[in-house]
């Protein structure tokens, strides 16, 4: 059925670092046309308001029309240990994290926790996210089943970890298996994709991690998703266990990780050389600024990967991160950014959490622009959803507008979610 939603409409389809004022795509009083929860069109209210006579028009003027964010690093299983106190890394997963995934053995502690999770996303307008289970089988089934229910597209995989803690700990057997077992049951099903998951290299034996990558190279439409660079000692670690490696990535690369499909979490300690096989490939650094302040793991380094033309997204890496609203992980980046003497325009960080999320998890032709044929899931945001950010909003530009939001926005600001065209939430 033919539909539509009028309302001010922003769009950042390119990165405006490189392409300039050219890669808005701005509408003050716009029209999104969707059929059968695709864009059919998108525009300026006068100009397609009269194509197409009779049509159905949500009127929501006051408000304004992004693509749905996308959350390209989250661990689902961490969401109830979100806002643990003490520790960095290292510390912090055995303390904090490895006795909380250790419940996802059982599949009802799996779906309740997935369908909280999944809720939150769409609550605080995530429309796609690439996430993070466990070791266990059950918690990918449970976390894809939840998505299929609410029509969200998603990416996960099993987590392979041979060498992690007791109760967290698989073999390169099962770990084929398994994983083989989870791409034919959900892999392209819906709005799903899956994602081959190494935890990160220290959690991982040769063995495994040469799985890993017969996974990726038997599966070309799979993702590889992992964590690279996040902590000095972590890194410390790596360097001791790989000393013929030459850096982080190249443990990665030794075993075919390191391709278009790559996508590596944090990365904040990367080196020149790293930085350029990062971009020689193709691979993309997903910045998670929460996280990384609030475990003191350091300050990411944009500009160095700018200069390097490294592919970038963005993602709330809760629970280490300390929100699952893309608006205050914005907010974040900017004042990293700042802490570093760089500046982060308001219009690219909204890129950073729609389009380039979306070209780093391959659905760059289906979501994050809203462009006609793309799927239609977009936000609402309500720069009235406080009385406070009414005030600052009132009467001001665009850009002064959408940096107020993400500065001061969270889940209140998002009026509502909706996914192919269909409101799921508001």
């Amino acid at each position: 059925m033919l539909h539509a939603i009028r309302a001010e409409i922003l769009s950042v389809p390119e990165d405006p670092q490189f392409a300039g004022p050219a890669a808005i795509v701005h509408h003050a009083d716009g029209l999104l046309v969707i059929e059968d929860g695709l864009v059919v069109a998108r525009g300026a209210f006068a100009d397609l308001a009269p194509r197409f006579p009779g049509l159905a028009i949500e009127d929501h003027r006051g408000r304004l029309l992004v693509p749905g964010f996308v959350d390209a690093h989250v661990h689902y299983p961490q969401i109830d240990r979100i806002a643990s106190h003490g520790a960095q890394l290292l510390d912090w997963l055995d303390q904090h994290i490895f006795p909380a995934e250790r419940a996802f053995a059982d599949p009802a502690h799996a779906r309740a926790v997935a369908d909280v999770f999944l809720d939150e996303l769409l609550r605080n307008g995530t429309t796609t996210a690439l996430v993070f289970a466990t070791v266990h089988p059950a918690s990918v089934d449970a976390l894809f089943a939840g998505a299929q229910a609410r029509g969200m597209r998603l990416v996960s995989g099993k987590v392979l970890m041979d060498l992690g803690p007791e109760g967290l700990r698989d073999t390169p057997e099962t770990a084929r298996a398994d994983s083989e077992a989870l791409i034919a049951r959900w892999h392209g099903r819906g709005r799903l994709g899956y994602a081959v998951t190494p935890r990160f290299a220290l959690a991982c034996s040769d063995a495994q991690m040469a799985v890993a990558g017969d996974l990726l190279a038997a599966h070309p439409e799979a993702l590889l998703h992992t964590h690279i660079s996040e902590n000095r000692l972590e890194i410390a670690a790596v360097a001791e266990r790989f000393p013929d490696a030459g850096s982080y990535l190249g443990v990665y690369d030794r075993f075919g990780l390191v391709g278009p499909r790559s996508v590596f979490a944090h990365g904040i300690h990367l080196g020149d050389g790293e930085c350029t096989r990062l971009a020689e490939a193709g691979s993309s650094v997903c910045l998670c600024p929460t996280s990384n302040l609030f475990l003191g793991s350091g300050l990411f380094d944009l500009a160095r990967l700018d200069a390097h033309g490294v592919r970038l997204a963005m993602g709330s890496d809760v629970g280490a991160g300390t929100t699952l609203s893309m608006l205050a992980t914005m907010a974040e980046a900017y004042k990293v950014c700042q802490l570093r003497g760089e500046a982060l325009d308001p219009f690219r960080a909204l890129h950073l959490a729609t389009m380039a999320g979306a070209r780093a998890l391959g659905l760059g032709d289906r979501i994050g622009a809203l462009h006609p044929g793309q799927e239609a899931d977009f936000v609402l945001l309500d720069p009235a959803g406080t009385p406070l950010l009414a005030r600052r909003c009132a009467g001001r530009p665009l850009a002064e507008r959408l940096f107020a939001m993400q500065v001061m926005g969270d889940d209140r600001h998002v009026h509502s979610t909706w996914l192919m065209g269909q409101k799921v939430k508001g």
